[in-house]
């Protein structure tokens, strides 16, 4: 047999992290603001370098086989026969408009042993090169695994085209077993979804056939592994192979209820079951939830820019945040004091993001068209999402820069670039940020504002001119994402000329004050803002305290 020179790894990364917590918002054609079905993706991991790869479309010939490699440990697993036809594939989206992300939720941890060939970004690899639909991902997706076995923990799965949005869960049969128990439900039209490391499928009608699939022994798996003994009727994916826990709850699961919050009233009553305070089955926020008003593309991206800002999880408020108010902590997560453990709130938008899109689906533009994946390096808060159409033949340079690893900086990757801007800005948060967010603003008022025109011109070349829009979408793709990085670089710059040694140069209509004599006028020294200073008092007393006859 001949064997693919292909190499099966990574959509997006390169390096030997494992992506085991990121964010999932779906949003429904009939949620959605423009008709559009929308999904987006944070892909967080300490030490991943993102990059944006592509895969193009290729014909293989019979008995081509196809190396496997466990994208988050670089460890090769095996080979598996090449398909006779693969689409071309740019980052969590393909030709067809069909996008696939996911979400780890770990499972039990005895069914998360290696018994095969898959691991889940290979297989989110293979149901984007072989299929069109999200239906027909999910058959490739599992037919996959019962052939070849599964290689990884337990996994949601996004899976959505220009009609419809699944979610699909997924876990291992552990090491004596190959292949895996699964069940997947189509998101209603009118409805929104999100999922962020903890199962978030409990009961499903098995009758539906239209808009339920399942494994045949995804309940009598778990009989035989003694996780359930109820009716079926009773039977819950959740509990049964990922039961929940504080942790679950509060740092997953309140990820989910803050998207939710954004677009639904009442949600409040949820709290006790995300504070953790009620850990179990009472008050479980609903798979999926209708909004209370139609969910915009920018309203999208700026979810995922969430920190709990405004909700009793706020990030921004208390010691935690340091004297600039920062969203930010530091890992591990949890931490000891006296022998006693504590917590950081785990928030959407975090530091450890190496990547972060929005993928746009829509039904009623040809393909080339229709599909984008908006997308932007490092953490989304601290970023423009910039376009990339699902036929482009090309990515943008900037989004995997020829010699820029995970270990090596370079000023053409715009993961190294934005990470710089990124890291100068966290520790003093509440200064520096309004400035980034400016230019993450203007930017991205920029791109959308260009969309429909573009859009236009590039629709009035398809048919006999469909290379001709493919190059102008293309090219497009290309001048936004070099802007951005130019822009990067410049604001990088600004922010260490005007925040220089913990002081603020003034300003006046963009451009620094200067004295008469033309120097930058002196700058200002604000210090911590009162509530740190209050809080510096608390803890240190009276040991800084100014004599009264000084």
């Amino acid at each position: 047999m001949k064997k693919s020179i292909l190499i099966l790894a990574a959509v997006l990364m390169t390096a030997a992290i494992p992506a085991a917590a990121c964010t999932n918002f779906l949003i429904g054609k009939n949620a959605s603001a423009d008709g559009s079905t929308i999904v987006t993706y944070n892909m967080d991991s300490y030490g991943m370098y993102g990059r944006l790869t592509f895969f193009p479309r290729a014909r293989h010939a019979t008995g081509q086989l196809r190396h496997v490699v466990d994208a988050d440990h670089n460890h090769y697993m095996g080979e598996i026969e090449e398909a006779p036809e693969t689409y071309q594939v740019i980052g969590q989206i393909n030709e067809h408009q069909l996008t696939i992300t996911e979400t780890t939720f770990t499972g039990r941890k005895e069914l998360g042993e290696r018994n095969g060939t898959l691991d889940y970004v290979s297989l989110m690899t293979l149901g984007l090169q072989r299929a069109k639909t999200a239906r027909e991902a999910i058959t490739v997706m599992t037919d996959l695994v019962d052939r070849y076995g599964y290689a990884s923990t337990g996994e949601t799965f996004s899976i959505a085209d220009p009609n419809e949005i699944w979610i699909m869960e997924m876990i291992g049969k552990g090491k004596d077993e190959k292949g895996a128990v699964w069940v997947a439900i189509r998101i209603p039209d009118d409805c929104i979804c999100a999922h962020a490391n903890q199962s978030r499928i409990h009961q499903f009608d098995m009758k539906d056939k239209e808009n339920v699939r399942y494994s045949k022994d995804v309940i009598s798996f778990a009989r035989r592994k003694g996780y359930f003994t109820g009716k079926d009727s009773e039977f819950s994916f959740a509990n049964a192979y990922s039961p929940t826990n504080f942790h679950m709850q509060r740092a997953c699961e309140a990820r989910v209820w803050s998207f939710y919050n954004r677009h639904c009233d009442g949600m409040e009553r949820y709290l006790p079951y995300v504070s953790g305070e009620k850990v179990g089955a009472d008050g479980i926020i609903p798979l999926y939830v209708k909004p209370k008003h139609k969910v915009s593309l920018r309203m999208a991206m700026d979810g995922m820019r969430d920190h709990y800002e405004g909700t009793p999880f706020d990030m921004t408020k208390g010691p935690g945040g340091g004297a600039w108010d920062s969203p930010y902590r530091p890992r591990p997560q949890e931490f000891e004091v006296d022998g006693k453990r504590y917590f950081f709130e785990r928030p959407i938008a975090t530091q450890q993001s190496c990547c972060t899109m929005v993928c746009q689906m829509r039904s009623w533009l040809p393909d080339a068209i229709g599909g984008i994946i908006w997308f932007g390096n490092d953490d989304a808060n601290m970023v423009t999402y910039t376009p990339v159409y699902c036929q482009a033949t090309r990515v943008p340079t900037c989004y995997n820069a020829p010699g820029a690893t995970d270990l090596q900086f370079s000023w053409d990757s715009a993961f190294w670039v934005c990470n710089w801007v990124s890291n100068m800005t966290y520790p003093r948060y509440s200064r520096l940020f309004p400035d980034v967010m400016r230019v993450r603003e203007e930017l991205q008022d920029k791109y959308l504002s260009q969309q429909a025109d573009l859009e236009a011109r590039a629709q009035a070349l398809c048919g006999e001119h469909l290379p001709d829009a493919r190059e102008l979408l293309t090219s497009h793709g290309e001048a936004c994402a070099a802007e951005m990085l130019a822009r990067w670089k410049k604001l990088g710059e600004y922010l260490i000329v005007k925040h220089n040694d913990l002081a603020v140069k003034p300003e006046t209509n963009g451009e620094f004050d200067r004295t008469a004599d033309g120097l930058g006028a002196p700058p200002l020294r604000e210090g911590y803002n009162e509530n740190y200073r209050r809080i510096f008092v608390n803890e240190t007393g009276d040991r800084y305290l100014v004599p009264e006859d000084y």
